[in-house]
């Protein structure tokens, strides 16, 4: 069998681990493939329109060639991310470049704000796609046309993968080699990397929390303030709406226009991140968290999570725990 041909593009400013994650996972699963009797499995290009070094954003330099005659039998198109990206989506070059090969080419990927630069080339129109979750809404702004999800590790549709940022091109690189040789392969280069074959749960969990628009009434700003300050209090309906002397229909009607989303998903959302400090920061149980953050239980808490961050809290917990002697000082 003829070596797959990958390209991994690049471009400066580019986040470098976009590019060389997926590079390493496409070696490794060439050279796991030959011991086990497969040679030949991948043959792997880091290419940019100049054909020359390339700087990224951090400093650092990458060698590249030149992007590959478009007649040529290419496999894969990866398009790297980075800040670069936005003067990227102005190289006609480059766009010229992926936007004949696409067609032609079985896989094309992206890998953060990568996606950018596919919509850019008109590849992604229509699809299901994501992106670093610091990216999403300007995605989503930008390219209307695009159903954008900010919480997926990596999304396939059709012949289009996409991932989250920076460390998630390898979750990617490692979904596509599985794609092609098989789990054992995809397995052993994973386990060399240190690192889940299948990361649990999604990027939410990794985002900071999201900025919530206030509302321009006084009133409804208040109400905001007293859910925050306190996310373990009575925060139903009626009572917000007593706190905002309204009406429960009219202060819902009015809460929801002003900050996006209604007073129930508001006050979710705020005991999420109140828990999330919680689990980084305390030894307490999940009930006293969970009750401390107006969850009610530990099931609660669990669901709430699930839900809203695909992992369990004591998972989120062993992940981002803050040891006391780690803690920033103040």
């Amino acid at each position: 069998m003829k070596p797959r041909t990958v390209v991994i593009v690049a471009f400066p400013g580019l986040q470098p681990l976009d590019a060389v994650g997926p590079f390493e996972v496409f070696a490794g699963a060439t050279r796991a493939a030959e011991a086990l009797g497969r040679p030949g499995a991948y043959r792997v290009a880091l290419a940019s329109s100049t054909a020359q070094p390339v700087w990224a954003g951090t400093g650092l330099g990458l060698c590249t060639e030149a992007l590959p005659d478009p007649g040529e039998r290419i496999d894969t198109v990866v398009l790297a991310g980075g800040d670069g990206v936005q003067s990227a989506r102005h190289d006609e070059v480059l766009l010229s470049w992926i936007s004949t090969v696409a067609p032609r080419c079985r896989r094309v990927a992206t890998v953060c704000t990568g996606a950018f630069l596919a919509a850019e080339a008109g590849l992604l129109d229509g699809r299901r796609v994501t992106t670093h979750w610091a990216r999403a809404e300007q995605l989503a702004e930008e390219f209307p046309s695009l159903e954008v999800d900010p919480d997926p590790i990596y999304i396939r549709d059709g012949k289009f993968w996409t991932s989250a940022g920076v460390t998630a091109g390898i979750d990617l690189a490692l979904a596509l080699v599985q794609d092609d040789l098989g789990v054992e392969v995809a397995q052993t280069v994973a386990r060399h990397l240190v690192m889940f074959l299948h990361r649990p749960g999604g990027q939410t969990q990794f985002a900071s929390p999201v900025w919530v628009p206030r509302a321009e009434r006084f009133t409804v700003r208040a109400v905001q303030a007293l859910v925050e300050a306190a996310p373990g209090g009575d925060h139903h309906l009626p009572a917000l709406a007593a706190a905002a002397a309204m009406s429960v229909r009219h202060f819902a009607r009015v809460f929801s226009a002003e900050v996006g989303e209604t007073p129930g998903r508001f006050v979710e959302r705020v005991r999420v991140e109140a828990a999330r400090r919680e689990l980084e920061t305390t030894d307490d149980t999940l009930d006293v968290i969970a009750a401390r953050c107006g969850l009610g239980t530990a099931e609660t808490l669990r669901r709430v999570f699930q839900r809203r961050l695909s992992v369990a809290p004591d998972f989120y917990r062993r992940r981002f725990r803050v040891v006391a002697g780690e803690r920033t000082p103040a």
